[in-house]
């Protein structure tokens, strides 16, 4: 029977040729003239049917190491004494291994669980251990393996050479235009000098539609860097509107809000689209300024900040600072109220402190006149988060079972003071809050003021607010009082301004400006010091996208517009 494997629901390479499973791209392999050796030696027959299309013509990763590790003497034995026998198939009903093999929606992980028919086409390896009285062979020397190796040069297959994914006919090399080029080179994350690199040897290869220019790259940041000047040791934008144009889109300051902070490199502020839908924008760079009332200002007044009016976002440092107040451990520490951080007797009590209604220098911890406007402060949930922790941690037994446990897991990346001082980042949490063994190192108060901070974190600190958040707000508090924490100012928010809060923490978060910390990183250290419009204007054309095509493998690399 005429079986063309166009005639077939599956292909036959989706299958391995010696086990006869399902063998999604990433694991497939030439049968290579090593792995036919070992096949030959190993079930006593060559490799066959090569010149066929009922038959696979590529083996599995497990198969290709297990023959050639036989072939070496590292592995005793195959897990079956004969391997998969195939034969034409008489129809494609019935006696099609590859037509009666369900193998839609499986992939690597849950290939186990697919059901392998039984036909005349297609026999079933048989195992060692089945009663057949089938030898394990001895693997040959390596005089015999070397003279197999000379017979087979020479001898190459049709489709020794292709990937076995789709070898349709019409398949064809399709060049690349400068716009396809250039996502490309924002998907890899390329530097100039690597991204001319790359379009050279596509250029070599033909590769490269006429027109597409590699010394582009040189200047890709012109566009962008026009509008950011530099000046006493700060590079800043200068017209936000003008950018975000440039960049493609419509700026609308209510739709971003501003987040400042400072790494170890630079002290930055970045525009954060309002539900993370959209890349990050930088809009300052200062290297050599501290978080300082002098630095906040000076960097409000470059960006023209009272001409857009966006909302703050930042840790309680940066907040304190533009709204002039006094850091340390003060008396009034918090924003919002007149909040007393000395009666420690009354912290968890007293729900209502008397609310600042004016920001009077050398009154109530004022130290300067305000920058902002409280009522345009985003409270940080990221830095609640860190703070709720680090008073658990501070509470806890440090003899206890689940200190000890904390101890164990992270003692090798944070030091003992650290860990005693709850001092964690947010991977580390979330990789406490997986571990299920955790809680069960836990006495019974820590375990029900870690559960109620778990709710908090999943039900109210996230994307996601429950209905009844104020309860678990309340729960929290009280396990946090029954465990002995200290209420700290991160606390004090939840205890007395939980009005204050968004209603969706997740889409005004610090954490994107966090990440933003990172994603720059790269850029900093390719101009190593020289940072100027031509950085920022590198880092914000990634930020563009030329094409709308739907790649399979997605970018890890930042958002695009």
């Amino acid at each position: 029977m005429n079986t063309s494997r166009r005639q077939c629901t599956n292909h036959p390479d989706n299958f391995c040729y010696i086990c006869g499973k399902f063998t999604p791209k990433p694991q497939r392999r030439n049968i290579a003239n090593r792995v036919k050796i070992g096949y030959k030696y190993y079930f006593g027959c060559k490799v066959g049917d090569q010149d066929k299309n009922w038959a696979p013509h590529i083996c599995c990763t497990v198969c290709y190491a297990s023959l050639i590790q036989w072939l070496n003497g590292k592995k005793k034995s195959m897990p079956f004494a004969v391997p998969m026998i195939w034969r034409e198939p008489e129809n494609h009903t019935s006696d099609c291994y590859f037509c009666t093999t369900n193998i839609a929606g499986f992939s690597s992980k849950n290939k186990s669980k697919i059901i392998y028919p039984t036909c005349k086409s297609a026999l079933k390896p048989v195992e060692h251990n089945a009663g057949n009285g089938i030898p394990v062979p001895i693997p040959p020397s390596s005089d015999t393996i070397e003279m197999d190796s000379t017979d087979e040069v020479g001898v190459v297959d049709a489709d020794s050479t292709s990937d076995f994914s789709d070898h349709d006919e019409n398949d064809k090399m399709i060049p690349m235009g400068q716009a396809f080029l250039n996502d490309l080179v924002r998907d890899l994350s390329l530097s100039k000098e690597k991204a001319e690199l790359l379009g050279s040897r596509l250029k070599e290869l033909n590769l490269l539609k006429p027109g597409t220019t590699i010394s582009h790259f040189r200047r890709r940041h012109a566009n962008v860097s026009a509008y950011f000047k530099f000046e006493d040791c700060v590079c800043f934008c200068t017209d936000v509107d003008s950018l975000m144009y440039e960049l493609g889109h419509e700026h609308i300051s209510t739709e971003w809000r501003l987040f400042i902070d400072s790494s170890k490199a630079s002290l930055k502020a970045v525009l954060l689209h309002n539900g993370n839908e959209k890349p990050s924008v930088p809009i300052t760079h200062a290297v050599g300024l501290k978080e300082t009332y002098e630095s906040m200002e000076t960097i409000l007044r470059v960006i023209d900040y009272r001409a857009h009016d966006w909302n703050i976002c930042g840790d309680l440092k940066v907040v304190s600072l533009l709204l002039g107040l006094q850091l340390g451990y003060t008396k009034h520490m918090c924003f919002l109220c007149l909040w007393d951080s000395r009666d420690e007797a009354n912290h968890y009590d007293t729900t209502e402190w008397p609310m600042r209604t004016d920001y009077i220098v050398g009154r109530y911890n004022v130290k300067c006149k305000s920058l902002i406007d409280p009522s345009k402060v985003y409270l940080p949930p990221l830095h609640i988060k860190l703070g709720l922790i680090k008073q658990f941690v501070k509470a806890m037994y440090f003899n206890g079972d689940g200190f000890l446990h904390i101890k164990e897991k992270f003692g090798a990346i944070l030091s003992d003071a650290k860990l005693r001082a709850g001092i964690f980042v947010g991977p580390q949490i979330r990789d406490l809050m997986r571990d299920p063994v955790f809680p069960s190192k836990l006495n019974s108060i820590e375990l029900e003021a870690w559960n109620a901070f778990v709710q908090i974190v999943q039900n109210f600190l996230g994307n996601y607010r429950a209905e009844n958040y104020s309860e678990l707000v309340d729960n929290l508090l009280e396990s946090y009082r029954k465990m002995g924490c200290r209420m700290s100012l991160k606390l004090h928010f939840l205890h007395s301004h939980l009005d204050f809060f968004p209603s969706n923490l997740g889409d005004v978060s610090d954490e994107h400006g966090e990440r933003f910390h990172q994603d720059i990183s790269v850029m900093e250290s390719r101009y190593r010091g020289r940072f100027n419009p031509n950085m920022m204007g590198d880092y914000c054309w990634f930020l563009q996208r030329e094409t709308d095509t739907e790649h399979a493998r997605k970018s890890k690399c930042i958002k695009h517009f």
